[in-house]
């Protein structure tokens, strides 16, 4: 019955998403692994909030972007300092009780992540933020984002958020839990982008792999904040170590003619500072 709806113009078959088992990469195919992170915590603020659950999923995949096996799955709890408040709960299911007596284990966190060549995330800026903050190992690694670093919507999904991204793969979940969204990041990204004609995972790694430049608007004039907003602009309130200021991420190419923008149209006294990022630096506490 699913496959005769398939075929049909008039339906379309969601199946459950069922975790790929763990299994071995063919030995004669050269594959490099990625780690797939989710992590639940007490809040959005870096500096004070914790980290309540930490997910991951061990893959290998080729040259080509063809995610080719699971090799391993990692999933702890962590009791924070503070109650879990109850918007938290409400958002992931997590309870006091639940976490109650669990620590994520440090060295076993950092053994699972060794050998990685990047760490992708549906919302790296937040993710990789944390991940630091606790533990140093991913630090030195390149990461990935599967929300940015993919033009879902050029690519005919409805956006980037993780369930419409699921459904487009053909599949639903109703799992709350962190590495059950690392399992359906699997799905996502072995998905083929036609315009592309290459998985997503392969777009991704595409772009992670450029160099961005970040282009700080140090000094604009308050009046001028809309005019920076329209343009993709996003505010920094120095909380974190980094200016008080207005940015932007683009790419190389861009990076003149958003500094000319700048001179003509926000008219700054000083020349703009300017940030290379990479994959190794990119959405880190450390900028």
């Amino acid at each position: 019955m699913a496959a005769a709806l398939g075929q049909s113009q008039d339906y379309r078959v969601l199946r459950r998403l069922i975790p790929r088992s763990i299994t071995t990469s063919p030995v004669d195919q050269a594959v490099k692994t990625g780690i797939l992170l989710d992590v639940e915590t007490t809040g959005l603020d870096l500096q004070k909030d914790e980290i309540i659950e930490l997910g991951m999923v061990k893959f290998d995949y080729v040259g080509d972007g063809r995610i080719v096996g699971v090799r391993d799955v990692f999933a702890s709890f962590n009791e924070p300092s503070i109650p879990i408040p109850a918007e938290v709960t409400s958002l992931t299911g997590i309870t006091d009780e639940m976490v109650a007596g669990h620590r994520i284990d440090a060295s076993a966190v950092e053994s699972f992540v060794q050998d990685a060549v990047i760490v992708i995330a549906h919302n790296a800026a937040f993710d990789r933020k944390f991940a630091e903050r606790f533990w140093s190992v991913f630090e030195h690694k390149a990461w990935g984002c599967s929300a940015t670093e993919v033009e879902w919507r050029r690519h005919g999904f409805a956006g980037a958020q993780l369930g419409y991204l699921l459904n487009g793969a053909g599949f639903f979940h109703h799992a709350h839990r962190a590495v059950d969204d690392c399992h359906a990041l699997v799905e996502i990204l072995s998905v083929e982008l036609a315009p592309a004609g290459a998985p997503a995972l392969a777009v991704l790694l595409e772009q992670a792999r450029k160099k961005t430049i970040r282009v700080w608007a140090e000094q604009s004039p308050f009046e001028l904040k809309d005019i920076l907003k329209r343009r993709g602009y996003r505010w920094s309130d120095g909380s974190d170590g980094r200016p008080r200021s207005w940015y932007i991420d683009v790419g190389e190419t861009a990076a003149e003619s958003e500094i000319a923008f700048l001179r003509t149209e926000i008219f700054l006294r000083d020349e703009p500072r300017l940030q290379t990022l990479t994959a190794f630096t990119r959405f880190s506490r450390r900028l």
